[in-house]
């Protein structure tokens, strides 16, 4: 059995008839099951795979669609017609799944027995037209799911099952996870605004207010001894400046911001697993959260500066999906353009909070003067985010729906040494040009609050938009403006349609 990330697992469900006589259908539970156990031993899949027996009536297939919707580990459910199985059958258990679903088209064996093949053989391997037959009734009942053709011993079909595995898991996430806001959203700004009750029905999310001071009441009920700890973690782990090192003339900076960080995550501690802060409404707190933040996200807390819980949400939704992966996940922000001709790049950055699961190098931890909210110097993590392929993710509150926008992006070096930016930050080349990607990304009225992802691939998202029933506009090397905008016009077409239905 492969290395499993998480608890949850995906059920494997098997359709037959039992047209053919017990002795296929004792093949086909045997070969069903093997192709199970296969798939739960691939690297590429982060869940694990549970045999469920073959189907082969109606009422058998309500009562595992309807298990699985019900049971709190199955997160999605895997569906494989091994031989012919009438699709009338399935429709009273889809229609009541309540879990997302992928449709493996797939055989047993790889070849075609030539010299040997006979009718036996034929009843037993007939996928090529069972699936058709159940891929009818998903198209006919409008079942959204992911449908992927091949057999399970080629890597380019575990690593797309893989892929929707994340963002099953990243659906699940969403739909238990509970935000903790602290305080409001900024003043006057408009697309970090939104509907919670509509984000709760929804995606699931839980979106509830805290007052600042019932944080800065955790936070300095802290006791002095845990600072303690904390610190030499900081020590052991960062490039800590020299003034913010114990008798350093600012170490009482790096101890408040430990005292910040031990406070955030006791009051997390309750169920949270995102939240927000917002630098116009601080409180008793003598610092604006930076460190805490980044730190906190590190360790897969979802996080929206400026009370922005859509971000937040999404935040800690993409790091599900990407855990084990290689790269990281962040809050970022798009910060200012680099508009050198043929070579334009976008600097990313926020005041303080950018995730180090991004970092190229060893963190820095420093303490800067920050000219808004009014309060002592904060501490801060300072790196420059690790090259390689990602995707900038924005997520806004459309009126009638929610929609998702996706940027692929090529995260690169810095032009040139950054020594004056007190901040960390990521620097990026969007696809499929400057010009493009920004135009697209204004008329999709994409957020200016993103997720920064060198983990989890466009398919992900693509898979986790199907499985929520969220728009997803992509922008990338085939974009066009025209074409982008008559894309949205028919989502906007279809959306209102099925808002009616």
């Amino acid at each position: 059995m492969a290395e499993h990330f998480t608890d949850e697992e995906i059920w494997f469900v098997t359709g037959s008839q039992s047209l053919y006589g017990q002795e296929i259908l004792d093949q086909v539970a045997e070969q069903s099951r093997a192709l199970a156990e296969r798939l739960d031993a691939s690297a590429d899949l982060p869940v694990a795979v549970r045999w469920k027996p073959v189907v082969t009536t109606s009422e058998a297939i309500l009562d595992v669609l309807r298990d699985a919707s019900s049971s709190p580990q199955c997160v999605g459910v895997i569906t494989w017609m091994h031989t012919f199985s009438p699709a009338k059958m399935w429709i009273r258990g889809l229609s009541a799944l309540q879990k997302p679903m992928l449709h493996l088209h797939t055989q047993f064996g790889v070849e075609i027995p030539w010299d040997t093949i006979d009718m036996d053989f034929m009843n037993l391997n007939q996928a090529a037209h069972g699936d058709r037959e159940f891929g009818y009734i998903q198209t006919r009942l409008s079942v959204p799911r992911t449908t992927v053709a091949g057999h399970v011993g080629d890597p380019r079909t575990t690593a797309r099952i893989g892929s929707w595995m994340r963002a099953a898991l990243g659906a699940a996430e969403l739909r238990s996870l509970r935000i903790a806001r602290f305080g409001d959203n900024m003043r006057d700004v408009a697309v970090t605004e939104g509907d919670k009750v509509e984000a709760e029905s929804h995606f699931g999310v839980s979106v509830n207010t805290y007052s600042v001071n019932d944080l800065a009441k955790a936070v300095y009920d802290v006791s002095d001894p845990e600072i303690d700890k904390l610190v030499q973690e900081y020590e052991d782990t960062y490039a800590v400046t020299e003034e913010l090192r114990r008798g350093g003339e600012r170490h009482a900076s790096l101890r408040e911001g430990a005292r910040i960080e031990l406070g955030l995550r006791h009051f997390l501690a309750d169920g949270f697993g995102a939240f927000t802060t917002n630098f116009e409404d601080l409180g008793d707190l003598r610092q604006l959260p930076g460190l805490a933040v980044q730190r906190l996200m590190a360790d897969g807390f979802g996080f929206g500066a400026e009370g922005d819980w859509k971000t937040s949400a999404m935040v800690r939704t993409v790091k599900t999906m990407g855990v084990g992966l290689p790269g990281g996940t962040s809050f970022m922000e798009d910060y200012t353009y680099d508009l050198t001709p043929g070579s334009e790049r976008i600097l990313g950055a926020h005041m303080l909070e950018v995730c180090p699961s991004i970092a190229g190098q060893t963190p820095s931890l420093e303490v800067h003067p920050l000219g808004i909210g009014n309060r002592e110097d904060p501490v801060r993590l300072r790196f420059t985010a690790a090259p390689g392929s990602g995707v900038v993710l924005g997520i806004c509150d459309m009126g009638s729906r929610f929609r998702l926008v996706a940027n692929h992006v090529t995260v690169v070096e810095p032009s040139a040494p950054l020594p004056n930016l007190p901040v960390a930050c990521a620097v990026w080349e969007p696809e499929p040009s400057w010009s493009t990607s920004t135009e697209a990304w204004l008329m999709a009225g994409g957020p200016h609050h993103t997720v920064l992802t060198t983990a989890v691939s466009p398919t992900t998202l693509d898979d986790f938009a199907t499985i929520t029933g969220t728009e997803l506009l992509q922008i990338d090397q085939h974009t066009t403006p025209r074409e982008f905008q008559r894309e949205m016009r028919w989502n906007a077409v279809y959306h209102h349609i099925a808002a009616g239905l």
